[in-house]
């Protein structure tokens, strides 16, 4: 039996450095290992068959692949829901889990009352600043976000900070994290004087509490990067964007798909100053990624193809095509674009 749980144990674990590697198909099959030998080994509805099923189940929506993990999120509250307690946190993070595999969808209606749900969970079985409810409030105020519902997002937000700055230390990198959840939502109400300082004290955080090549950083690099953009400050956006790309390809895999992401900015960026051949070669370069690591039907990959496919557009309309590249896959998208007329 120990030799049992040593093993399922080991292979969850390299399962979920492969996920954080963004090697899927080298994770898949690990996962799928340790759920054998869980339901080999103990009664079937034992809590840990549940987390071994979440972890399954999340490896799919990283991929895509909605319709194979909701069955799996399912399942695992199922289980949790005979064998637990009803205000077990264990269920508070099953709901959340589906309710994230909704909001993935744009199924809000159905995401909304699991998250609501995985809050009633927290805040009875938790102390009142355990930094497990921020991290809920934070995802209401995500979906609500994704909604529009600017006004409802805003307190959640508030309240996580709240809580994480009385239950962690003052550099915690979660705070790091709300700061910048809080200031996005600024952004995309076109608060960019108020979400300016947010992204930049997340970023500060970062620098104390985390290694110099964290992938956090990157994340949070960009999302200031992106705010510069938007308000039309190319040359403060292109370093942050570029050092984000440096610490992704130090810190992750060659092909892992937030590189692609990185190349995805800097691309947008190039393409609004007018630095066509930049941006096409970069947009091709988080393409090969993005078809390699999670394939063309992925919804990261759908819209970076959307992107490449306006931008050659706009390059077309503005009589600029002689300044695009001999490339099989730019040249099938121009070959289409003069057959529609566009």
């Amino acid at each position: 039996a120990a030799a049992k749980v040593l093993a399922r144990d080991l292979l969850n674990n390299l399962a979920l450095l492969y996920e954080s590697q963004g090697r899927y198909s080298e994770a898949e099959p690990l996962y799928k290992d340790a759920i054998a030998i869980v339901k080999q080994s103990l009664p079937p509805n034992h809590p840990q068959l549940a987390t071994h099923l979440n972890n399954l189940a999340g490896l799919y929506r990283s991929q895509g692949r909605y319709s194979e993990a909701e069955p799996l999120y399912q399942d695992a509250i199922a289980i949790d829901k005979q064998s637990l307690p009803p205000n077990h946190p264990d269920l508070a993070r099953d709901f959340n889990n589906l309710a994230g595999l909704y909001r993935s969808q744009g199924r809000y209606s159905e995401a909304e009352p699991l998250y609501q749900d995985a809050i009633a969970i927290v805040k009875q079985s938790l102390p009142p600043n355990h930094p497990d409810l921020a991290t809920h409030f934070n995802n209401l105020a995500g979906l609500y976000e994704s909604q529009g519902k600017y006004s409802e997002a805003e307190p959640l937000y508030q309240d996580a900070i709240a809580i994480v700055k009385q239950s962690l230390p003052p550099n915690h990198p979660d705070l790091a994290t709300h700061f910048n959840n809080l200031a996005g939502l600024y952004e995309s109400q076109g608060k960019y004087s108020e979400a300016e300082p947010l992204y930049q004290d997340a970023i500060a955080i970062d620098k104390q509490s985390l290694p110099p090549v964290h992938p956090q950083l990157a994340t949070h690099l960009n999302n200031l990067a992106g705010l510069y953009r938007s308000q039309g400050k190319y040359s403060e956006a292109e370093p942050l964007y570029k050092d984000a790309i440096a610490i992704v390809k130090q810190s992750l895999p060659p092909n892992h798909p937030s590189l692609a992401t990185d190349f995805s900015n800097l691309a947008g960026l190039y393409e609004s100053q007018g630095r066509y051949s930049e941006a096409e070669l970069l947009y091709l370069e988080a393409l090969d990624i993005l078809f390699h690591s999670l394939g063309s039907e992925h919804p990261n990959t759908v819209t970076v193809w959307n992107n490449f496919v306006q931008f050659l557009m706009k390059v077309v309309r503005e009589g600029q095509g002689s300044v695009l590249s001999e490339h099989p896959m730019v040249q099938k998208v121009l070959a289409k674009i003069k057959e529609s007329g566009i």
